[in-house]
């Protein structure tokens, strides 16, 4: 059952081998000058200020679960999407429908959570 994957895994130690080398070779072969200006970290054109342990706010949080749940929900609609008259002629149309239902009204509760915390309030 093994000998099947064997060259699977001899073409991932060979890619990975290949990787490190070639990351060594630029590491050992090219130049290095370091200086103070490219030891800084950089900030999109500014100094840094500040420290970088800063706290997120909680708007960036509730941005990001926004996305996440129109991302996922998206996602997972478009096959059901593509496949919706092979339910009805498989006779699964019932069976399907209360599981997208079901998905839906999930999403749905996180996206009424994040609309109550404030989540697509950008004017504050």
């Amino acid at each position: 059952m093994f000998a099947e994957f064997v060259p699977l895994f001899i073409m991932i130690v060979l890619a990975l081998g290949l990787a490190f080398t070639l990351l060594k070779a630029a590491e050992i072969l090219g130049p290095s000058r370091p200086n103070k200006i490219k030891r800084t970290p950089y900030e999109s054109g500014m100094d840094p200020v500040g420290s970088a342990r800063e706290r997120y706010s909680v708007k960036f949080y509730l941005v990001a679960m926004i996305f996440i749940v129109f991302d996922v929900e998206v996602v997972f609609m478009y096959p059901w999407a593509v496949s919706f008259q092979d339910f009805i002629d498989g006779g699964a149309f019932l069976g399907v429908m209360t599981v997208v239902t079901i998905f839906s009204v999930i999403l749905m509760v996180g996206l009424l959570y994040d609309i109550k915390k404030g989540g697509l309030d950008f004017e504050k």
